[in-house]
């Protein structure tokens, strides 16, 4: 029997005026409040189907940065890196073994997990975001966190968000981008000349605040300037413009003292003091920053490993796992809180020198592979680059120590959570997201309605896996197509060959053409989620 705690109307109205205050009222209504009418109309439902729930469970959703599949022990027993909290996270609930990104990279999978729908049906159709671009969610659009406002959680994002905003000039309107400034294109040198007509005195639109959350604090992009602090839509201090610092290479304004060894500290410190003051059903989105670069682990850490500076930054950000899970206990709301950790792409297996070392050299140098049995790394459409370690812990509901190879994409995590809580995603959202739900409380990973996932790499990539065969478009990712590969398509049979490395393209032309089919059919639907029929 599911356990659940009675949360009383008081009780949620005592947690919004706690530690953390909404920002301010805005005038006007904000254009996700178009979706809640339908969604209001289903707080009737029943979590999990069955009797009127008693109560609505908390949801922790933790996504580090970068992480491989291979990192955690839990994922691969001869990892060389120490991660005991995300271990034991695995020991309580649910690992799943084939989880994937929906895109090889950032921005688009944050995207896809707040919205469920594939990033590539955006204008952002390769790449990630860069500095100064503007909202990727579209102001329309549901997201997880509107979802669960309307059904009365209160809603934080700690952390990185990559999902643009729009950046206020002095007039006070949005600046500019120009031609040369698109989604995906870099453009370093017309975006360094952006930067000069930010007023970055004035509230910035378009962000966490402005698509569900009540409250924001991060960092945006650590290795993207600005660099400093945002706490719900302003900068908590005004970069120095006029001496411009270079985190990774991107110059830009940096407040004094900024320090990156001291931001994965911060967001811990932040979501642990925010959960102690929660009294309602809450949602919390733990947006980490690590490991990826610059990889800057504080001086507790450095020197830890036996990977390096880059595992000594997975084993902090396994230690930011553990310190929510102990904030959870400690407050009381362990057994009523659903915490899903993830990552959003594979490793690139850098081994943090220099500006973060070269892709690969941590393999090279310490023989850890962050990316365990599978072929490829971050960027790259093989499996090393989107698939990505997915557990799911609520005890007394989610039986521990178990395991499951049922495929899931994280785009799923939007309807999954509705199911949970007893919201039906309206027509017209989430359309690329499906119901992992069942799994979770015990269902065959047969009853899941998925059969099919699409992948799509930095370089605009796309391949397809139905059942044991992976079809890839193409070279197959950004460093083959470096190297002059010119091939129409390539095909794997991943339970043969779990490594991709005997294509079979011209062996089974019908596997091919069946796929190839398959995949034209969901990009020009809009949508791979079915639509309900309609009513008589």
């Amino acid at each position: 029997m599911m356990h659940r705690t009675r949360v009383s109307r008081p009780s949620r109205r005592a947690a919004r005026r706690g530690a953390n205050p909404r920002p301010p009222r805005r005038s006007g209504c904000r254009p996700w409040l178009a979706h809640l009418l339908p969604l209001l109309c289903t707080l009737a439902c029943t979590p999990w189907g069955g009797g009127v729930p008693s109560g609505l469970p908390n949801v922790v959703l933790i996504l580090a940065d970068d992480l491989g599949f291979g990192d955690p022990r839990c994922y691969a027993p001869d990892s060389r890196l120490r991660t005991p909290h995300i271990d034991a996270l695995a020991r309580d609930g649910l690992r799943f073994t084939d989880a994937h990104a929906p895109a090889s990279v950032c921005s688009p999978t944050r995207y896809g997990l707040l919205t469920g729908r594939y990033a590539w049906r955006t204008a952002l159709r390769r790449s990630v975001l860069w500095p100064w671009d503007r909202p990727l969610i579209e102001p329309d659009r549901l997201t997880l966190s509107a979802l669960l406002k309307a059904r009365g959680y209160t809603t934080a994002c700690i952390g990185k968000w990559h999902l643009g905003w729009s950046w206020p000039g002095h007039d006070g309107a949005p600046i500019a981008l120009g031609e040369q400034v698109r989604p995906g294109v870099m453009a370093m040198a017309q975006r360094r000349a952006l930067e000069a007509r930010i007023d970055f005195t004035r509230r910035i639109r378009g962000g966490p605040t402005d698509r569900g959350f009540d409250l924001y604090f991060g960092d945006d992009v650590p290795n993207f300037p600005p660099y400093a602090w945002i706490e719900n839509d302003r900068l908590l201090r005004v970069p120095e413009l006029d001496k411009p610092a270079t985190m990774f290479g991107r110059p830009g304004g940096m407040v004094r003292g900024w320090r990156l060894e001291a931001v994965l500290p911060e967001l811990a410190d932040r979501a642990r003091r925010w959960i102690h003051a929660q009294r309602g059903p809450f949602f919390l989105f733990l947006s980490l920053t690590a490991p990826h670069t610059p990889i800057a682990p504080d001086a507790r850490f450095a020197g830890r490993s036996a990977a390096g500076a880059y595992g000594d930054f997975v084993e902090q950000t396994d230690w930011v796992v553990g310190e929510v899970r102990a904030a959870l206990a400690q407050s009381g709301h362990a057994r009523d809180t659903l915490l899903l950790f993830t990552s959003d792409n594979g490793s690139p297996a850098r081994d943090g020198t220099g500006m973060s070392g070269p892709p690969g050299s941590v393999t090279r140098r310490f023989g850890h592979r962050p990316s365990g049995p599978w072929r490829g790394m971050k960027w790259e459409i093989f499996e090393g680059g989107h698939r990505v370690p997915l557990i799911a812990c609520w005890p007394g509901v989610v039986a521990g120590a178990r395991t499951s190879a049922a495929p899931v994409v994280l785009t799923d995590v939007l309807r999954t959570v509705a199911g949970v809580v007893g919201s039906v995603v309206p027509e017209g959202a989430g359309e690329d997201s499906f119901d992992f739900a069942p799994v979770l409380r015990g269902a065959p990973d047969a009853a899941l309605q998925r059969d099919h996932m699409v992948h799509h790499a930095a370089d605009g990539t796309f391949a397809i896996r139905v059942g044991r065969y992976k079809w890839i478009v193409g070279a197959g990712g950004t460093r083959a197509a470096r190297r002059g590969a010119k091939v129409p398509g390539r095909l794997y049979d991943l339970v043969e060959d779990p490594g991709e490395t005997r294509d079979l393209y011209r062996e089974r032309p019908e596997v091919v053409a069946a796929l190839q089919a398959r995949l034209a059919s969901i990009r020009a639907a809009g949508r791979s989620y079915p639509r309900r029929a309609a009513k008589p």
